[in-house]
């Protein structure tokens, strides 16, 4: 049976794996009550383990390096109680080569190398391009649902990374290309940062230091 997190754990991790969301982006992300994050914020703001910051009238919320090692802590603390930790180190095992490759289908999303320029920026005008582009995508989507339905077979709270991931690429199929790579949003990109972001919160591993072979 697939583990539930605890609302407090959940609340910190939100905030971890979406850099800087407002009050209800942190309750939505794993669809708590708005209340009780905003009253464990305070909490954890009088614990130092976050902080609050204000850009162009939005209130955001950040870890502070304290609250990052309570939230590894926890993590840690939740992965062994469970037994779960070998499973998600293989799903992490599983996830770096298709990480890679994700990284080079999305180079050449930016990226259509001319006889005179092999970093030339794609203008998007060969459509025969960006169809392959997308169509190798999706291949890694279908990759993706896989790798995330072992995980939430353990911890329920990697469901639904998947899913957003497929929504927006569904969204850039569509036409509405900002979805695959726009900050705005939560487009392909920054989805894809947020499991591996997941990942490496869960099993305590630096940012940078995971390399496929």
């Amino acid at each position: 049976m697939s583990h539930e997190s605890d609302s407090e754990v959940l609340a910190l991790h939100s905030i971890r794996i979406q850099g800087g969301p407002g009050l209800s982006d942190i309750a939505e992300r794993f669809d708590l009550d708005y209340h009780f994050v905003h009253d464990y914020l305070q909490h954890a703001r009088d614990r130092g383990w976050v902080a609050p910051y204000t850009f162009a009238g939005k209130t955001s919320w950040s870890l502070t390096h304290t609250g990052k090692a309570e939230n590894e802590r926890q993590l840690a603390a939740e992965l062994d109680d469970i037994g779960a930790r070998a499973a998600v180190t293989e799903a992490h095992a599983t996830f770096l080569p298709l990480n890679s490759r994700h990284g080079q289908v999305c180079t050449r999303w930016q990226i259509k190398p001319t006889p005179t320029n092999p970093l030339a920026f794609n203008d998007h005008t060969d459509v025969r391009w960006d169809n392959t582009v997308l169509r190798a995508l999706v291949g890694i989507a279908r990759e993706l649902e896989d790798l995330c339905a072992r995980l939430s077979e353990v911890l329920l709270r990697f469901d639904g990374h998947a899913t957003r991931y497929r929504d927006a690429l569904n969204h850039a199929r569509s036409g509405d290309h900002a979805w695959l790579d726009s900050p705005d949003r939560a487009s392909c990109h920054i989805l894809w940062i947020q499991l591996h972001e997941d990942l490496l919160a869960t099993l305590g591993i630096p940012r940078g230091t995971d390399t496929s072979a």
